[in-house]
């Protein structure tokens, strides 16, 4: 069964995040969410699974619809085995119902239809191979070294996402709504992601900042941003394609609505020149003289009357320009911030150990330098960069750290009054949030709590921004960003002379990445 969105409309307040949006997402085909930071990719998730009520418009989705959200929404007290176990539940029970009308079938031949209906679902399912897809997801996924009794609040928030992401994905519903899903994922649990998408026969919306991820599922792009051609060049929001090629026809459609509103504004501001004619303007510096008072009167009131009809065709052109006006582009919020302190700031470990979650034998970061730390989920790429900041001691080995500003940006979103505005937290900071171009003016005085993760990483960047750190520690800093802001955030890494240490897994940096790297092995 296909997913159907028709006129979906949301409001926070008096700010519309969703305006009219509709989009047909086909069995068998995965649809990716782009836009900006609260440009309304998590709200029409949330409005779609039926977590938030829309303002207008119809959403129909089948009974069988999977959310993943960005704070899972696992209960804390529940073991690893008992959210499997929920999650593949359905699957189990349509087994045994098979089974069950399968014995009844010879004595009571009208139960034919319920059981070749249930037939068809189970088998849509593949519900008889639930338990080992769940060992298997589990294990790719990285969770095989966990306890099955091990609880979800006790578990990381890398470790409880991947939980929530295996238990959807062995359920194979038939339709599948997933919230930035790569975020705490290694090369290897991509890998597998993303042969489950490709293989499943639902609907798939998904809404994500991973740049190759996009090309590699993505069947068609919904982009949320405001266009006035649209992404396809017809007002439409949906490109039909890769993410690639989307982003050749974004930024075509974006040059053309620029080139059209100028056209169109010069053509007003023509217009109504030619609205203000006079008669001297027709026939200017020109007296009667003596013998011609009759021929000059006689063409004045010919100049009047092409004064008057010039007035009146531009006055009737500018009233369909206007109708018809073309809004202007809105100028894109750009990353302003700079990391331009000087580079003084060195870091030097020699056989670093936590107990298992870091072994470090050795690493050396020169002022100035720009690392990359890599390695498989678990190899403690985190932990690495806390011992740096000083927020977790090592069970042994040698720390260095030579800085005068150490700033650490972890991979959670972790701010600390959530009911306080974005504004309020750069009170009596001698740097701005207006002045670095990464929070829209209109969300400034918002509360925190009412900011989408995306909007939230951006004010954690600008109060790390703030800090003017020497060595920046950076862990997985794409998470929640806008593809835009990735790449201005990259940019402006490239050019900085301060000390950098960033744990990623983003493919798209590792590829460009043109400094030094190491990857972490396994503790």
């Amino acid at each position: 069964m296909s997913l159907q969105i028709t006129d979906l409309v949301f409001s926070y307040a008096d700010r519309r995040v969703l305006d009219g949006v509709s989009l047909s997402v086909a069995p068998g085909s995965t649809v990716g969410l782009v836009g900006e930071n609260g440009s309304g990719k998590s709200t029409l998730l949330q409005v779609v699974a039926g977590a938030r009520d829309a303002d207008g418009g119809d959403v129909h989705r089948p009974a069988d619809c999977g959310y993943f959200s960005q704070d899972t929404g696992l209960d804390p007290s529940a073991t690893l085995s008992e959210v499997l176990y929920d999650a593949l539940a359905p699957l189990h029970e349509a087994v045994e119902r098979l089974e069950s009308l399968a014995a009844r079938l010879e004595h009571q031949p009208e139960l034919a239809d319920d059981y070749a209906r249930l037939l068809d679902w189970a088998t849509l399912h593949d519900a008889w191979d639930a338990d080992r897809r769940a060992e298997v997801a589990a294990h790719r996924l990285g969770l095989g070294a966990l306890e099955p009794t091990r609880t979800v609040a006790s578990m990381s928030g890398g470790e409880r996402s991947r939980l929530a992401l295996a238990a959807l994905l062995t359920r194979r519903p038939e339709v599948l709504l997933l919230d930035e899903p790569t975020n705490h994922l290694d090369d290897e649990a991509l890998d597998f992601l993303e042969q489950q998408l490709n293989s499943m026969t639902g609907a798939t919306l998904v809404a994500s900042h991973d740049r190759v991820f996009l090309d590699h599922v993505c069947t068609a792009i919904v982009d949320l941003d405001p266009s006035y051609f649209g992404t396809d060049g017809r007002g439409g929001r949906l490109f039909s394609g890769n993410f690639t090629d989307y982003l050749t026809a974004k930024h075509a459609a974006r040059d053309r609505w620029q080139e059209e509103f100028e056209a169109q504004q010069e053509e007003l501001n023509g217009l109504r020149a030619a609205a203000r004619t006079t008669n001297t303007d027709i026939a200017h510096n020109r007296g009667p003289r003596d013998n011609d008072k009759f021929i000059y009167g006689f063409k004045g009131q010919r100049v009047q009357a092409t004064v008057s009809r010039r007035r009146r065709n531009a006055e009737q052109r500018i009233e369909l320009l206007e109708r018809e006006r073309i809004p202007k582009p809105p100028a894109a919020m750009r990353f302003s911030g700079s990391f331009d302190r000087e580079p003084i700031a060195a870091v030097s470990l020699r056989n670093v150990r936590v107990a298992g979650r870091l072994r470090c034998d050795r690493m050396d970061v020169a002022p100035g330098d720009h690392l990359l730390v890599t390695g498989a989920n678990g190899a403690g790429k985190s932990t690495l960069l806390d011992v740096i900041a000083g927020r977790r001691s090592p069970d042994s080995g040698q720390i260095d750290v030579h800085a005068r500003q150490a700033g650490l940006l972890t991979q959670d979103v972790s701010l600390p009054d959530r009911s306080k505005s974005a504004s309020a937290l750069f009170t009596g900071l001698s740097i701005s949030l207006s002045s670095l171009g990464l929070l829209h003016p209109r969300d400034h005085g918002r509360p925190i709590g009412e900011l989408s993760l995306g909007q939230q990483r951006r004010v954690e960047l600008a109060l790390l921004l703030a800090q003017q750190p020497d060595l920046l520690l950076l862990d997985e800093p794409t998470n929640h960003l806008s593809l835009t802001l990735v790449d201005e955030l990259e940019e402006a890494l490239d050019v900085s002379p301060v000390t950098v240490i960033l744990a990623s897994h983003d493919r798209w940096i590792r590829r460009r990445w043109t400094g030094d790297a190491i990857q972490l092995q396994p503790a």
